[in-house]
């Protein structure tokens, strides 16, 4: 797959697994054209503008696959995803998920606290690899430390590895021990 077509493949993946499914009126004799502009809208965050070719070969590519689905009802044409195009869509998201600095801390503390059992050691060691990337601090085990919002990412994290709150949770503290330490680990004030 070229990158451009990859890139736009993804971005179309994700913008349906957070927006839902695209219905364009299949009666329209300008069928085809407002597909490509509902699927461009729904990547409105792809930098640059997107040519037909690219977006045609990549929405063919991702029906080839068997991530996506076209389906005919009401004189509509609904595209939505796959249980393959949602994986696919899932693991480009995770990839993607990323925690935004504020400019100031809002002085809280940002906990999380995991127990997943040592037959999910695969989820439990790509759960620390994420929390890694993040930049959180190991505090102990299975006990995460980090100063920002995180509360979307943590959630987005839980349902993709398919855990409980009871297995993976977010605390948000006022003060804890040793706060200087951690304001120093951070770069904090």
């Amino acid at each position: 797959m070229t990158v451009a077509r990859e890139m736009i493949t993804k971005k179309i993946l994700y913008a349906l697994l957070t927006g839902g499914a695209v219905a364009v009126a299949a009666s329209s004799p300008y069928f085809g054209l407002r597909l490509r502009r509902n699927l461009s809208r729904a990547m409105k965050s792809y930098r640059g503008a997107v040519k037909k070719e690219k977006l045609d070969n990549a929405f063919f590519y991702m029906r080839r696959k068997g991530y996506i689905k076209v389906e005919r009802a009401n004189h509509q044409v609904y595209i939505s995803l796959t249980e393959e195009g949602k994986r696919r869509a899932g693991r480009y998201a995770m990839i993607e998920l990323r925690i935004r600095k504020p400019r100031k801390w809002d002085r809280k503390w940002r906990i999380v606290i995991f127990d997943i059992p040592n037959s999910t050691r695969i989820t439990r060691e790509a759960l620390r690899g994420k929390l890694i990337g993040f930049g959180f601090y190991k505090l102990q085990q299975s006990i995460w430390v980090f100063p920002y919002d995180c509360d979307k990412e943590i959630r987005f994290l839980r349902e993709f590895f398919g855990l409980r709150p009871r297995q993976l949770q977010l605390i948000v503290a006022d003060r804890m021990e040793e706060e200087g330490v951690m304001r120093k680990l951070f770069r904090l004030q």
